[in-house]
């Protein structure tokens, strides 16, 4: 069985990782898949030689990613503004780019933000396959997702499903306008109406695929009928150079366990002098420490030699080394940190990472402080527990054994090859 599968994806590498995993699974398996997203991520799709389609809108007529990461992740306008102005008022254009990729397609993977990618689906009579990164996309009223946007919810979560079930309803009635540009599309393409697309319009009838560990959220009566735990299918990124590895090697192998801290590849462009509060809550605790900053980072001059900072390094070559890891939980830097078996302490910024990083919380692996709240002394602070309660290194130990055992990319290309039968 040779198929030609398309995933439709938009994000942060986060979002794009997980959909290199499985293509170059299937690929494997003699698929031939094809991977659609921002043209910037062209070249990390295709050095593993996978086919890539470039999806509009491009995220460099916004002002790059940088400025789009600034205006998400400040304040709580994220969703309104990732809606109102990334994407909606660029439908058709994606919704001409995915179809001109569909064509010879045997079957359509959608990510949550590929509004476009139903509608291609159903005009071609293709099946189509939806997949879930994270817990919080479930929008589950019985196991309730932290919401950045509603941090009040917390407090009434002891009432039950019903706070929820209104706020989830108010929310679907109060963000109706944001997606007039699609359902116009989709009339002017003789599609009928369609529910929300960001609640129940995201997911499909025929199969939904979590992508993540079934650690983190267990099934429950409100999902999505059709509903697949598959686990995580992780990616590493493009490998380091020699040179960066031996200095890697080099600073792990003069002294004990790091800290090591990183921000994925989004929120570390809003870094700020966060890396000032990493250099100084280090040496408060007596820790060498790792930095992952990105490029152009805002760093104290000199850097202290216990101190290593790389701009990127793939996260299974450092994590696994670290007496702890402090990262914001983006899904993708979550799953390599709970993989890597080391406690960590969360700063979330917005979106998926405050669910993200409480379901950590819950597991015993982390603990948890908003970026916002960020400084030298709350981390210090917030890291003491970490690295002197055995607990919690007892626990991560744990949980990275338990994930080694999960099988999510068979189980991925098993059930899309189970649609294609």
């Amino acid at each position: 069985m040779n198929k030609r599968i398309l995933f439709a994806t938009y994000g942060s590498l986060g979002d794009l990782h997980p959909y290199i995993a499985i293509a170059i699974a299937l690929k494997q398996r003699g698929h031939a898949p094809v991977i659609a997203s921002f043209s910037a991520y062209r070249a990390a799709v295709e050095a593993e030689g996978i086919a890539f389609a470039a999806l509009r809108p491009d995220i460099e007529q916004f002002g790059g990613v940088a400025d789009v990461a600034r205006r998400l992740f400040t304040g709580r306008d994220g969703p309104r503004h990732i809606m109102q102005h990334l994407f909606m008022p660029h439908i058709r254009d994606s919704y001409e780019d995915l179809d001109r990729a569909a064509a010879d397609c045997d079957l359509i993977v959608t990510h949550p933000l590929s509004f476009a990618g139903p509608l291609v689906a159903q005009k071609r009579s293709l099946p189509w396959v939806s997949s879930i990164l994270s817990p919080l996309s479930l929008l589950s009223c019985m196991d309730p997702p932290l919401l950045n946007e509603a941090p009040w919810l917390r407090a009434v979560r002891k009432l039950g499903v019903g706070p929820y079930r209104a706020v989830f309803s108010l929310a679907k009635l109060a963000t109706r306008h944001w997606e007039s540009p699609l359902q116009e599309l989709r009339a002017s393409l003789g599609l009928p109406p369609a529910p929300p697309a960001m609640f129940e319009g995201q997911y499909s009838p025929l199969l939904n695929l979590t992508l993540f560990s079934p650690l983190l959220a267990t099934p429950q009566a409100d999902w999505p009928a059709n509903t697949v735990l598959c686990g995580f299918p992780r990616y590493d990124g493009k490998p380091a150079d020699d040179a960066t590895i031996a200095r890697l090697r080099h600073f792990l192998a003069g002294g004990d366990p790091p800290l090591v801290f990183g921000l994925g590849s989004s929120a570390v462009l809003i870094a700020g002098d966060f890396w000032h509060h990493a250099i100084a809550a280090a040496h408060a605790l007596g820790r060498r420490a790792v930095l992952l900053t990105g490029e152009s980072p805002q760093l104290p001059q000199p850097v202290p030699s216990t101190v290593a900072v790389f701009d990127y390094l793939p996260y299974s070559a450092v994590f696994p080394h670290a007496c702890a890891v402090i990262h914001q939980a983006g899904i993708g830097t979550f799953a390599q940190a709970l993989a890597a078996g080391r406690p960590q302490l969360i700063v979330p910024v917005a979106f998926d990472q405050p669910d993200n990083a409480e379901r950590a919380v819950k597991l015993g692996v982390a603990r948890a402080l908003p970026f916002r709240k960020v400084n030298s002394r709350r981390l210090a602070e917030a890291l003491q527990p970490l690295l002197n309660e055995p607990h919690f290194s007892s626990r991560a130990s744990q949980i990275a054994t338990t994930l080694a055992q999960e099988n999510a990319l068979e189980t991925v290309c098993d059930r899309l090859e189970g649609v294609l039968r």
